[in-house]
């Protein structure tokens, strides 16, 4: 086992001594070769399972996730690491697109997220042919199953890409997962065979309660008045967003909205400020 490499790694990068439970477990699975199915809840520690190995490996990893404002907040946060990645979304041009892509086959980029649209692109796939691909990790893997909550067609192109990286492992990551929903991610991911490692959903540093209240924003500006920190407030429609948080700006809470419509300059800018606490509030769908 390389776990001695794997600590070094993990304090050198991220200033940590030990792995929270099952970590490595994950980290020795992949960096061993093999298909692996993580199972972890948010918050877990599920980005460091691939993270940790591919830094002790040779090549660049291909991360696939849905979500832009997550991509974008783990490549900064690699960044400011120094570790070299970059991410690839459906607001760059082409031009863009080409030169992050060079950038990754020759400027010794250790991680590229994509979103799963982008897998099929001919530019993509040629490009992606010259790097040198040491692992595929693919995050909120349960889109890949119809027998899942959120099944998106487009992580169907992700058992195309193995194709053109025979040997390369795959590591499926999710925090949720039934039984069935487990075996189909593995299937459709074309594992050579079932390897799933899952951790306890539980997390006692969470708790959830449920207020009915015919008042909801006095409720909320309540809650926001009683517990101290940044949040999220989600809502069920676009409009919703900024309706709620126009709300709480009016009672003297620093407050923006967000969602999918805005563009992705102004999005990037609303990330940026909540991360840094001159936005307190997010409301978002």
């Amino acid at each position: 086992m390389q776990s001695e490499l794997f600590h070094q790694v993990l304090q050198r990068y991220w200033g940590y001594t030990s792995f929270r439970p099952l970590q490595e477990e994950i980290i020795q699975s992949v960096f061993d070769g093999n298909d692996t199915l993580g199972l972890m809840p948010t918050g877990g520690g599920k980005s460091l399972t691939f993270q940790v190995p591919v830094m002790a490996m040779e090549g660049i990893c291909i991360v696939v996730t849905p979500l832009i404002a997550l991509m974008k907040d783990q490549v900064d946060n690699l960044k400011e690491r120094g570790i070299k990645a970059a991410y690839v979304y459906s607001g760059m041009s082409r031009a863009q697109i080409i030169t992050t892509l060079e950038n990754c086959i020759f400027g010794n980029f250790k991680f590229l997220y994509v979103s799963p649209e982008r897998l099929t692109s001919d530019i993509f796939l040629i490009k992606m042919r010259a790097m040198n691909v040491c692992m595929l990790a693919v995050d909120e893997s349960h889109c890949i199953s119809q027998w899942g909550y959120d099944f998106r067609p487009s992580y169907l192109n992700i058992a195309d890409i193995r194709t053109h990286l025979p040997g390369v492992p795959v590591l499926a990551l999710t925090a949720t997962a039934t039984k069935a929903v487990a075996v189909d991610i593995q299937n459709k991911l074309l594992f050579e065979k079932h390897n799933i490692f899952r951790k306890s959903f539980e997390r006692k540093n969470l708790s959830y309660v449920v207020r009915y209240s015919e008042d909801k924003i006095g409720e909320l500006i309540h809650i926001l008045n009683s517990v101290p920190g940044t949040a999220i407030v989600y809502v069920r429609s676009r409009k919703g967003t900024k309706d709620v948080a126009d709300a709480l700006v009016r009672k003297g809470i620093k407050a923006s909205h967000f969602h999918a419509g805005l563009s992705n300059e102004v999005k990037t800018l609303r990330q940026n400020q909540w991360k840094d606490n001159t936005c307190r509030v997010i409301v978002s769908t």
